[in-house]
């Protein structure tokens, strides 16, 4: 029964397609900055003092992350091919934590409000994921013409991928605009929390 079964995964293996590439995985991680408070309306408080600094104001919270490329670029005749880009993405979740227990009912509410805002942050990392997606699919393959330096194919591959980086941005700010609109999600939020217990 073994030796039929590894006999099997060895044809599964062998019938994989040759081109297929390993599925990457962004890697996610979170940090906190401490807020204090024993009422909603004073752990907010303690958000605008301490929240991410965003140019001239704090947030509630904050995605960033890091992105590094291993690339492979190959001759071919006269033209230079982009063959491998393997991303590697750290995507960083910047979230409020309460620095001390709070009461009962307080507690409820921050965790309601804490759930909306890393889920509001989860779909920035969503859009942070497909754009590397959408970098590797256009950079795998990618040609330039009488390169034989290599040196023509990374200008001309910068400034397309400037053009995914700048999509992504704007549709983050979208994003962040529909929400914190009047009726919006993190402001709901935000008002449960401050005129809640």
């Amino acid at each position: 029964m073994k030796a039929g079964w590894v006999g099997w995964l060895l044809v599964a293996c062998a019938l994989q397609p040759v081109t297929a590439r390993a599925e990457w995985q962004p890697v996610e991680q979170i940090q906190t900055y401490a807020v204090t408070g024993s009422s909603g309306a004073a752990l907010y408080n303690s958000i605008g003092e301490r929240g991410p600094q965003l140019g001239v104001s704090r947030a509630v919270a904050h995605t960033t992350f890091k992105l590094t490329w291993t690339r492979k670029y190959e001759h071919r005749g006269n033209a230079c091919v982009l063959a491998v880009a393997r991303p590697k993405l750290i995507i960083t979740y910047t979230l409020p934590k309460p620095a001390a227990k709070l009461p009962a009912p307080v507690q409820a509410s921050w965790a309601t409000f804490i759930t909306g805002i890393e889920t509001h942050e989860r779909v920035h990392g969503d859009y942070i994921t497909q754009m590397v997606r959408d970098i590797e699919a256009m950079s795998v393959g990618f040609s330039a013409d009488n390169d034989p330096d290599c040196r023509k194919i990374r200008v001309e591959l910068t400034k397309r991928l400037g053009e995914l980086s700048a999509r992504q941005r704007q549709q983050g700010r979208d994003f962040d605009k529909l929400e914190m609109s009047e009726g919006g999600n993190i402001r709901r939020l935000v008002l449960q929390l401050v005129n809640g217990p």
